[in-house]
């Protein structure tokens, strides 16, 4: 099958014939419809996290297709089944069920996916809308709803108008808050204001006057966190998703005297991922995503690495 591997950290991915994945008792293998290209994997390219497993290794975590082979003991699935492969961050981290994370993901053909993390999709929701889901849309709905706690009458914002950016706005719009958007580039605005942004200025600090109740960093340059410590409100959360850079540097002044409550966001939870796809079976949510061929999935790779994607790049391995 065909796939792409990395190598080498500052390398790109090595295109690679491999053979085709065998499931284990417990374990389905899954033919890849759809993969989602994450900022995540640039990050592991270029050396900002390190990856768990060590190259050769096949990333993709944004993973969605058809059951093709159950393993022995697996129950409740078929062949043919729709599914998805679920990233399980809560209550505990299963890294070592992650595709592209702890196993090799779906930029490849065909993987194998424990049991354990497939969730059925529904028959309106497209694998492509699954595949992203699984990590841009439900990370940005754990940070909003659970970590931040947006809730109806209160006004957060989203900094950082990328594909998780996006469902972040869109998620506290279905929370009820009032929401507002930062990016350094205006061209993310036109998305922005369709997920329901009320409006985005391009500088934190021009939320200070709003006071926003919580303000969700998707960005994490560093800036970008200390800003929004700075803009919240007294007692007011802020969230960071984003890993633009390594350390951050902010005011304790603001921190303390202002009593902000500063989270950390990573995954999610399967019934996170579950509720998120009901919203996108009703139409609540719907991912920005723009297709590209299986072929140009460095070249994707590196329009993430320079800001160059609005929303979401996914990919076909099957063509």
């Amino acid at each position: 099958m065909k796939a792409f591997r990395y190598v080498a950290q500052g390398a790109p991915l090595e295109s690679a014939e491999l053979p085709d994945p065998v499931a284990g008792p417990g374990w389905v293998v899954v033919d890849v419809e759809a993969a989602g290209l994450c900022h995540s994997d640039v990050h592991m390219i270029d050396g900002l996290i390190e990856p768990i497993c060590r190259p050769p290794f096949t990333f993709g975590h944004e993973v969605a297709g058809t059951v093709s082979a159950l393993g022995e003991g697996v129950e409740g699935y078929a062949t043919g089944d729709r599914v998805a492969v679920a990233i399980i961050a809560h209550p505990q981290v299963q890294a070592s069920y992650a595709p592209g994370i702890g196993i090799d993901g779906g930029y490849a053909e065909r993987l194998v996916a424990h049991a354990s993390t497939l969730v059925p999709l529904p028959d309106n929701v497209s694998t492509v809308h699954a595949a992203v889901a699984t990590d841009s849309v439900v990370t940005a709905y754990h940070a909003v709803r659970t970590e931040a706690r947006a809730k109806p009458g209160e006004v957060i914002a989203v900094i950082g108008l990328g594909g998780l950016g996006l469902n972040g706005v869109r998620t506290g719009v279905i929370a009820g808050a009032t929401v507002y958007g930062v990016d350094i580039n205006p061209d993310t605005f036109e998305a922005a204001h369709a997920a329901g942004a009320r409006e985005m200025p391009t500088d934190t600090a021009a939320l200070a006057d709003l006071r926003p109740d919580a303000i969700i960093d998707f960005a994490g340059v560093g800036s970008t966190t200390s800003d929004a410590i700075d803009a919240v409100r007294r007692h007011g959360r802020v969230v960071l998703v984003g890993l633009g850079t390594r350390t951050t540097t902010f005011s304790n002044g603001s921190l303390i005297h202002k009593s902000v409550r500063l989270r950390g966001s990573y995954g999610a939870s399967k019934d996170e991922y579950r509720q998120v796809l009901s919203f996108i079976a009703d139409g609540r949510i719907e991912p920005v995503v723009e297709e590209i061929p299986f072929a140009d999935l460095n070249q994707g790779l590196d329009r993430l690495r320079h800001g160059k994607v609005r929303g979401r790049l996914i990919t076909r391995p099957r063509g």
